[in-house]
This record gives structure tokens, sequence and C-alpha cells, in this order.
């Protein structure tokens, strides 16, 4: 008993955890909470006591000469919940612990045979706890209302019992340990280990155990973060869709890229300030066209993804058409549904950053003179290298010449120069993979190599351009073939315009 009550106070201790945590700043606006449901099926284990048993009949002027328990059986729980967060859910449901019993053979010649058959329903606090992105253990405290039938017999000297048939309904307390593994983020199994306290039909207390596996599915598994979107925010910030079109000579494009919130298709006004530099570039040329590609995480049924990525396309559209006056004949929209992802969807950031709108413009000869509003342009411009270098190759010369040009006409603008590196080096048999720490170093060499082309053979300032390195994580391409990788062995210059 001591030890049953020590066992329910540690896990009362971590469902409390849990709650406190559901009520901190960092679970707010979360993308974890939502309905589940799960069932599990294992084996249970009583401990029938066979002193108490035979005791009893010694009372009655008998002798137990033989003892034999029937303490295992199999079981199973159907449950339903709701998830808080990442760290705390409230569970419920219906549990069938099986059948349990004895048969005791006394002298004077007889025998009493006992068997007790437990269901009931339950409520409980689960606190959990993330090992990585796929592990989490967590521990459950909670009541439970049991059903105990129990049903005797007798043979022989063994008088009949007053009841044969006596039942009890009661209340008591339950907890567990368990570990759970996801293998998607709305599927997991768990494995756990549960102790019922029971009351029996006879006046009988005890615990029963059970060891069980089991599958639970959350329904709605992101749904829209509608406050705090500070708070919610991860603490990297996801990386922004750059896609990037081969450039022939002298030909740039300007590149649209955002994140949507969860489930959402509408355009939030920090965004709205990105639309309009892609207004006034198309203002400017008026015979290009865009492409609007919308694209969505994996969370949910591929159809419902579908038509969401083709809601945010087409909110674009409409944004440009009606706000930004772009004759729609100009403009195409195109939804992905989750069939593009550029980042990892079993991870938050992951998901955020393929939650994104991107555009393909058609490339126009010349920026010079364009005036757009505060916010970036970039020039969708690959610099190529060779193979692990970062000399700046002379057939760029031209077109960085062109940067200059620009910065100079526009003595408010600053430049970032983005670099990236490939996975691989080589081919075929000596192919050999490049470690994420000597790309990023890479990547770094052949940003500011193009800085210092600038600075030093074009005569920009260089206080006014800056470098990002980002190494392998931002590939553009797979990788496994040469051309793959030499779209991965690129930088990319964005032009930032000072807030008016």
């Amino acid at each position: 008993m001591k030890n049953t009550r020590k066992f329910v106070k540690v896990l009362g201790a971590i469902g409390l955890a849990g709650f406190a945590v559901m009520n901190s700043p960092a679970a707010v606006a979360n993308e974890d909470e939502g309905w589940l449901i799960g069932a599990s099926i294992g084996q249970s284990t009583s401990n029938i006591d066979e002193d108490r048993i035979r005791a009893n009949l010694i009372g009655t002027g008998l002798t137990a000469a033989t003892f034999e328990n029937d303490e295992n059986n199999t079981a199973f729980k159907l449950f339903g919940g709701y998830k808080f967060n990442r760290y705390f859910a409230l569970e419920g449901g219906y549990f069938d612990l099986g059948q349990f019993g004895y048969t005791a053979t006394t002298l004077p010649a007889g025998s009493l045979i006992g068997n007790i058959k437990l269901k009931g329903i339950n409520f409980d606090a689960v606190g959990m706890y993330p090992i990585n992105d796929k592990f989490s253990v967590f521990g459950r405290v909670g009541l439970q209302y049991a059903e105990a039938k129990d049903t005797f017999a007798n043979t022989g000297a063994v008088a009949n019992p007053l009841d044969a048939n006596p039942s009890k309904n009661a209340a008591g307390l339950k907890a567990g340990l368990g570990l759970q593994y996801d293998f998607t983020p709305a599927l997991a199994m768990r494995l756990e280990g549960e102790r019922y306290r029971i009351d029996d039909a006879v006046g009988g207390k005890g615990d029963i155990d059970m060891l069980s596996l089991g599958l639970v599915y959350q329904f709605d598994k992101e749904k829209p973060t509608p406050v705090k979107q500070a708070a919610a925010a991860p603490a990297v910030a996801p990386a922004p869709v750059v896609v990037i079109v081969p450039v022939k000579v002298q030909e740039y494009c300007t590149i649209l890229d955002f994140q949507f919130e969860i489930k959402q298709d509408d355009i939030q006004r920090e965004e709205k300030e990105k639309l309009a530099v892609v207004g006034t570039f198309m203002k400017k040329y008026p015979k290009a066209t865009a492409v609007i590609e919308g694209h969505s995480d994996n969370v949910g049924a591929s159809e419902y993804n579908q038509k969401l990525s083709e809601r945010r396309a087409q909110s674009v559209v409409d944004y440009l058409v009606n706000d930004l006056k772009i004759d729609a004949s100009r403009l195409t929209a195109i939804g992905y549904g989750d069939t593009r992802p550029i980042a990892d969807n079993n991870t938050r950031e992951g998901r955020q950053a393929n939650r994104r709108i991107g555009a393909v413009i058609a490339c126009a000869t010349d920026y010079a003179g364009l005036k757009v509003a505060p916010a970036r342009f970039t020039v969708a411009m690959e610099v190529g290298f060779d193979s692990l270098r970062s000399e700046v190759k002379p057939e760029y010369f031209d077109e960085l010449g062109r940067v200059s040009e620009f910065l100079r006409a526009n003595p408010t603008v600053t430049a970032t120069v983005e670099g990236h590196a490939a996975m691989f080096d080589g081919a075929g048999k000596d192919q050999a993979r490049v470690s994420a720490k000597d790309a990023m170093a890479l990547s770094q060499r052949r940003a500011q190599s193009v800085v210092n082309y600038l600075v030093d053979k074009r005569g920009v300032s260089r206080s006014r351009l800056s470098t990002s390195a980002f190494g392998q994580t931002r590939r553009v391409s797979y990788g496994t073939s040469a051309e793959g990788r030499q779209e991965n062995r690129r930088v990319n210059i964005i032009f930032n315009y000072a807030k008016r």
C-alpha cells in the first residue's frame, strides 16, 4: 500500500508539472494541440491474497491442502482525450483488465473456487517530456471507477458462500509510466506500464498491473496560431524560400518568399510589404509574367493540403490584382500541396518552412532605376563555383558589375551576399560527402569572395555589403547528379531597402 501511494505521488508531480507547462508562455500558441484517440492491448497481472484466503478457511475449521493461482490475463483499453501542448494532455477511456482466480483444496476433502472480473472507466492527467523529434517519455496519474464481479463455487466440506456472485463498483487511483514513438506527427506507438488500485466485492483491496502496447492518433495535428505569434515563433527563424532561376547573361529576376500560419491562407500585413515589391517590379516591366506557387506541410489529408495550397496561391494573385492593380492575365496561381517540401516535415521548424508561397517571375533584362517600397529585392543570380573552390569566375564579372552600378544608383540600398555549398564533391567512385562544418566554412568564403570583388574591383563601399553563410542548409537540388551539385554551389545577392 505504501509503495502504491509513493508511486502515485511521483506521477502526480509529473502531471502537475505538465499542467504548469501548459500554462507557460512557451505553450500558449502551439501546433501540438488537438483531439486524440487510441487503443492498447497487453497483459494484466494481479496479486491474489493467498494468506487471507487460507486464514478464512482455517476460521471455518478447514485446512488448505493446495492452492493454485491464475494471476495473469489479457487486458485492453480504449481511450480518447485532448492534447493541450507537447507536455500535457487529459485522457479518459474504458479498460478491461480480464479475469483472475484461484482454486483451493481442503482437508477435510473439499474445494473453494473463486474468480473476479474487472473492468471500468478512467480519467487521467498525462505529463510528457520529448526526448527528441521521435521519442517522448510520459507519466500519468488519475482516477478509475471499476466494476468487480466475483464468483465463488464450492465442493465437499467447504460450506456454501453466503453470496456466490457478489459485485461492487468503486473508485480508486491509477498511475503509469510509458515511452512513445512518433511514426508521423499524427500517429504514434506507446509502450506503457500502469497500476490500478482495485477493491473486490468481498472486502479485499489490491493492485492490478497492466503492461500494454498501443497506438494513438491525433486529429487536427496543427491548428491556427490565433494570438501570440511572437511567442510561438521558433528560436531559429525558418529559412526563406529562395527559388533559384538559372539566369542567362544580364538577366535578373525577383523572388518572393514568405510563410503562412498553420491551416491559413490569408496574407499577413508584413507579407503585403513584400508583395509591394513584386507589384512595383511588374509595373516597371509590363510584359513580365509571374507564376505564384502555393505549398503546404504534410499534416492532414493530401487532398486538403492540395486545396489549401491552391487557396494560398490564389490569395496572393487576388491581392496583386485587386490591391496592386496588376492585370490578372499576367498572373497564374498553382498549388502543389505537400508534394514539394523544402524542409523536414517531422520537425516544427520544417513544417513551418514548408507552409509557403514562392513566385517565379519572368526575368527582365535590367533593373536599373527600379524603385520599390521598403523591403527586399533578390537577384536570383547563379554565381557558380568549381567544386570546393571559392574564387569568382571571370564569366560573372560583367554581371557583378551591374550589381555595383545598381548600388551606386541607389545609395541607401545595402546588399547581403548569401553563400551556399553542396553536400557531395566529385563523381562516381570519387564522390565524397562534404561535412556540414566544412560546407559552412566554404559557403562563407564564397560569399566573402563576391564581396571582395565588389569592393576591390568595382569600388562598392564595404559598409554596404554583408555576408551570410548557409552551408548545405538551403539546397535547391538533391545533389545526386553533377548538375544538382553545381546548382547548390552558388551565391545569391539580396538588395535591402532602407525603411522610410
